[in-house]
């Protein structure tokens, strides 16, 4: 999006970013891992034309395309993004016994991108509610309405 309303986000972020760090601390992913989840997620705003009824939202979309990534950031900042996997377990044991357990470690790991990225979308959302109310708190979210629903 290069509207005009989300090149005047840019500061309001940057704050907002240092408010809800705490929160990226509380959570499963590291600031390198959020950085990286931030750069799918574009906002929107719903109902730019009232501001009293309009809403920031996070289009989080593309989302699911940066999950496997943070398997590698985990890796290379020193961690196994699962514990589990321990190289290709058929060259170790071989046969069935190897292919199931291959099945039951992708089974793991689908499993552990899917709650990564409940997690993410949340956080993604309650990002957006606290920008939404930061720009409110400032007296600056009727502007940013008005420049959206302009680009609309």
């Amino acid at each position: 999006m290069t509207d005009a309303w989300t090149d005047n986000l840019a500061g309001a972020r940057m704050q907002v970013d240092q408010q809800f760090n705490d929160r990226i601390l509380d959570s499963q992913f590291s600031n390198q891992e959020w950085g990286l989840i931030m750069t799918a997620v574009e906002f929107d705003i719903e109902n730019p034309g009232r501001p009293e009824e309009a809403t920031l939202v996070a289009d989080t979309e593309d989302l699911e395309e940066v999950i496997p990534e943070l398997d590698k950031i985990k890796q290379q900042m020193g961690g196994s993004a699962d514990p589990t996997n321990q190289d290709s377990s058929s060259g170790l044991l071989g046969g069935r016994l190897g292919k199931y357990l291959d099945a039951l470690q992708s089974s793991s790991q689908s499993s552990n991108h899917h709650q990564q990225l409940n997690n993410a979308t949340t956080l993604v959302n309650e990002y957006a509610l606290e920008l939404q109310r930061f720009l409110e708190s400032e007296g600056r979210w009727t502007n940013i309405c008005a420049l959206a629903a302009d680009g609309d």
